[in-house]
């Protein structure tokens, strides 16, 4: 009954039209003034490195002197990223101001591309959905997320833009609300998730940045989440390699095969994963075999590189662990996007339903790896914020 009530003001929100404002929004839910508060004022996560000036992009500022002018770019993609939150609003809006004037692709909508994702934690300590943004202009788009609450303090997730990026994220509540940034979490989940790969990673082609498979995974463990998915670039370069190596995270995925030619592959990967495994020797690495939509009825030329690749990258793992690699870890791209056909948009991008069966094999490597550090921690600090 209640998550009928939420899609029922989800559908109010959805009706308003909110365009770029200077002040007051003088939508259904908000009356009088509206309390904006900056992104960077809240709980800013998913940014693997600390930027003063452009905390919304993946990549420290000393990267661009390393990395291609393509890769800095997409590095400037705010995909991950989210701010958390507090709030008691019985209405929420969000107002962010994009980099780059495309906002949607002719395989990716807007809401995926260029638009804001709203998330919240139930009373059992879940993530839900609860609404997204219709971005219609550049640069700045003012949206109603949600209208109708009930005035209860509770913890929000904002997710930001897949593959477009924003020079400033405001969250818009009523001025009688609270707005406070999200407690820090506890010590043993601080830690995050760390994401490499391709377009796939990155969130390609998901309806809502929400959807985007390291986002759901990070919400299933409550874990934070760096994606460091760069759209046709995911190569093991090696500077990236000493990049990765500088954040300190709780586990590595690899998943790099459809940007990587077979040449490329053999010539990169040893030395790429030797590296990040020297310079965190702590740390796991989980190597992925790249999805791809298995179907019965064919077998497409795709699918047979991808197999051979990973084969390749299957003797490149064994031989790294029989060196001593032991925090390395593997996992086949086995009926990742399930066995129908249906998980993609065009073969190659996942849909929102490939993205769901993809975080699901994912969540299953990354139970037993994460597991052992878990039964250290002191799970009781892991409070309900009130």
């Amino acid at each position: 009954m209640q998550w009928q009530k939420f899609a029922i003001a989800v559908c109010f929100a959805f009706a308003v039209q909110a365009g770029p404002v200077k002040g007051d929004i003088p939508q259904r839910g908000f009356t009088g003034d509206t309390l904006w508060i900056s992104g960077q004022d809240l709980t800013l996560e998913g940014a693997g490195w600390l930027n003063q000036n452009s905390p919304f992009q993946r990549l420290p500022d000393s990267a661009q002197a390393l990395v291609s002018t393509k890769l800095w770019e997409l590095g400037r993609h705010s995909a991950g990223i989210c701010v958390r939150f507090l709030t008691d609003a019985s209405a929420i809006a969000a107002r962010w101001t994009l980099l780059f004037e495309q906002l949607e692709m002719p395989h990716m909508p807007a809401t995926g591309v260029s638009g804001v994702d709203l998330y919240f934690r139930d009373s059992d300590r879940n993530w839900r959905w609860l609404g997204n943004s219709l971005p219609k202009n550049f640069p700045q788009n003012t949206h109603v997320l949600i209208t109708g609450l009930k005035a209860e303090k509770r913890e929000y997730c904002l997710y930001l833009p897949l593959y477009n990026g924003v020079a400033s994220v405001e969250i818009g509540v009523p001025t009688e609300a609270e707005l406070i940034g999200a407690p820090p979490r506890p010590a043993w989940k601080q830690r995050p998730l760390v994401f490499y790969g391709t377009s796939i990673i990155q969130g390609g082609c998901a309806s809502r940045p929400g959807m985007a498979s390291p986002a759901i995974v990070g919400r299933h463990l409550d874990r934070p989440v760096v994606n460091l998915g760069f759209s046709g670039n995911g190569r093991m370069d090696p500077s990236v390699a000493l990049l990765l190596a500088q954040i300190d995270a709780e586990v590595f995925i690899i998943d790099c095969l459809p940007n990587m030619t077979d040449s490329l592959l053999q010539e990169r990967a040893f030395s790429f994963i030797q590296t990040l495994c020297r310079r965190q020797p702590d740390t796991p690495v989980l190597l992925v075999e790249s999805c791809w939509p298995s179907n019965a009825a064919f077998k497409s030329d795709l699918q047979e590189q991808l197999e051979r690749k990973a084969a390749t990258l299957q003797r490149i793992y064994q031989e790294l662990v029989q060196s001593g690699f032991t925090q390395l870890h593997y996992l086949t791209s086995r009926d990742q996007l399930g066995i129908d056909g249906e998980g993609t948009v065009d073969g190659v991008h996942p849909s929102d339903l490939g993205f769901h069966r993809q975080a699901l094999h994912y969540i299953d490597a990354l139970l037993p790896i994460l597991q052992p550090a878990q039964k250290k921690s002191a799970p009781g600090q892991d409070q309900d914020p009130k």
